[in-house]
């Protein structure tokens, strides 16, 4: 399929077909693991403060349509580089689901709106974070580094955390070092999901000429960088227990996950290949999503 060409049978598609393709287009699986990670300190600091029902059910809400409004944005901004990339050629804009591909920029553009009014309703705080994640996603990211430097994933990535930092102050109004340590390991976490995936798809990233840190430097230092920002990932989990002050089930699941984690990336640095890219990359997910459970079921049973 060449950049930007829709396939013939674009727009022939069936009123569910469509609804889908607007759901798809933000992403789903991306959200829900960004909205996992808001929600943990956002239930950790209600539990602390006493905030009501509302007031989650609107946090969880605008975190929710941010993430959505985001990443619709973004696959619109990236439309070209979908088309041309074997791993994301069947996404709602390149595939011709959503024509023209400028539906998904409104579609986008109106949640992420939404979740503005719901996290301005919250407080001012709050809304900046949302604010701050698109602008980093979307702006710092997709539309500037992404195609321009290899640093592009550990300076867009900051917008990655920002959900969790979102959680405790959509209820608490304040900036803590709790809340951004975590956001901070969430920071850390995106090198080593990202990073695997661009050693298995190194091909598909140098085709398009996006420079992946794994496309443009020898394998041996992009995965000498992995295995550091792995590294102060594990050590920063740790700390987070500490300065959380949780109990044996949180300190379990650190110590479990990170051990796994890093026997992975330890492994693949003396064997790169792409097999143990995949592996390393299809542990990150679950090991993020299990460690903010952890903090969740530790706090809930104390």
């Amino acid at each position: 399929m060449a950049g930007g060409t829709l396939p013939a049978t674009a727009g022939v598609i069936g009123r569910w077909e469509r609804i889908k393709a607007y759901v798809e287009v933000t992403k789903p699986r991306s959200v829900f693991l960004l909205v996992f990670t808001a929600v943990v300190p956002l239930l950790v600091a209600a539990h602390k403060t006493g905030a009501t029902g509302i007031q989650v059910l609107t946090a969880l809400a605008a975190v929710t349509l941010a993430c959505a409004g985001a990443n619709a944005v973004s696959c619109y901004v990236d439309r070209d580089l979908d088309a041309a990339m074997l791993r994301t050629c069947r996404r709602p804009i390149p595939s011709g689901r959503i024509s023209p591909p400028v539906k998904a920029l409104y579609w986008g553009l109106f949640l992420f709106a939404l979740s503005l009014v719901l996290g301005w309703r919250l407080n001012p705080v709050a809304c900046l974070c949302l604010c701050g994640g698109m602008i980093g996603y979307v702006g710092i990211y997709s539309l500037w580094l992404k195609r321009k430097s290899a640093w592009n994933i550990i300076l867009g990535g900051f917008s990655g955390g920002l959900p969790a930092l979102f959680g405790w102050v959509a209820v608490t109004g304040r900036i803590e070092l709790l809340p951004v340590l975590m956001a901070a390991l969430v920071v850390l976490w995106i090198p080593n999901h990202i990073w695997s995936l661009a050693i298995f798809y190194r091909d598909d990233y140098a085709r398009v000429r996006v420079p992946m840190l794994p496309v443009v430097t020898d394998i041996a230092k992009a995965l000498h960088c992995l295995l550091l920002t792995v590294l102060l990932m594990v050590v920063l989990s740790l700390w987070i227990g500490y300065i959380g002050n949780w109990g044996i089930i949180y300190w379990a699941t650190a110590f479990i996950l990170g051990a796994v984690t890093l026997v992975l990336s330890v492994y693949i640095y003396f064997r790169p290949t792409q097999a143990n890219a995949w592996r390393l990359f299809k542990f990150s997910s679950p090991y993020l999503f299990l460690l903010f459970f952890g903090m969740l079921l530790d706090t809930w049973l104390r």
